[in-house]
């Protein structure tokens, strides 16, 4: 998440300009009147992931309405411009049905799929908040692959819980928010505090939405957050190890996954379709 900043006068890092004293290293800050400079994503590379998988989420989305029989133009606040669910179900929709019919390539397809325009534009604008700031702390090959797998592991938990249906990237936008949390309680210091409190206060804001609202899918949320803690202690913080090959690997092994598995899904999704307009 993008904080004002300001470079700390004894230490020289970057800390949060909303407090008196450095987050690393307790001195004092001087005024605003001082350098102050906008953390956002830790490089170029970061923002070209972060911005991809944006693309990705929304081209996907497009497509669904594209191949749909009935694009919902009603249905309430969140049914606006809804694919039915057969468009969903070809183009990789998860749960326990579809796992049993069209198998676990599901899993990750799921992600990238979305229920309407207010529901693929809250998850595109959390991960656009969250996305930068587990860029800086992890490196976007990191991020990349937390993403990934917490997307992967919510929605193994939700077909293990028993949920028929469901899609949407807010499994893995939790994965985010669990490294986030692992990373705070993880460095400790008044930073990694911080941290904490802030990352507590989205977490306790997700169970109340989803106690809240009909049709979130808890068991992917929870999953995404146990994913996303368990890939940042495996993986690590930037703090602690720099990015390496292996990182690296791993990200470029969760791209060509991905790639395999949304080619197939729109390959599939659109020759079944066909198949049925002759």
């Amino acid at each position: 998440m993008a904080h004002p900043s300001i470079t700390c006068p004894e230490c020289g890092r970057a800390t949060d300009a909303r407090y008196s004293s450095c987050l690393w290293c307790g001195a004092a800050l001087p005024p605003s009147g001082g350098r102050v400079i906008e953390v956002l994503s830790g490089g170029k590379s970061s923002q070209l992931v972060i911005n991809g998988i944006i693309v990705v989420n929304v081209a996907y989305y497009l497509l669904s309405l594209l191949i749909s029989s009935g694009t919902s133009l009603g249905g309430g606040l969140f049914g606006f411009l809804s694919p039915d669910d057969n468009s969903l179900a070809l183009l990789g929709a998860t749960g326990t049905y579809p796992v049993s019919r069209y198998g676990v390539w599901t899993l990750v397809s799921a992600n990238y799929l979305h229920g309407g325009a207010l529901h693929i534009l809250f998850n595109m604008m959390a991960l656009r908040q969250i996305g930068p700031w587990v860029c800086a702390e992890f490196g976007a090959s990191r991020m990349f692959v937390i993403y990934t797998t917490s997307g992967v592991a919510g929605y193994v938990l939700s077909v293990l819980a028993g949920v028929p249906f469901t899609i949407g990237a807010s499994a893995a936008v939790c994965g985010l928010i669990g490294a986030l949390f692992y990373f705070g309680k993880s460095r400790g210091g008044n930073y990694g505090q911080a941290v904490s409190r802030e990352v507590s206060g989205w977490l306790i804001s997700l169970v109340v939405f989803g106690l809240v609202m009909p049709g979130i899918n808890n068991w992917g949320h929870g999953g995404g957050i146990v994913g996303g803690i368990v890939a940042a202690k495996l993986l690590g913080y930037r703090e602690r190890s720099r990015e390496n090959w292996v990182h690296r690997a791993a990200a470029l092994l969760c791209l060509l996954v991905t790639v395999i598995v949304l080619a197939f899904g729109t390959w599939y999704g659109v020759r079944v379709l066909s198949y049925r307009h002759f």
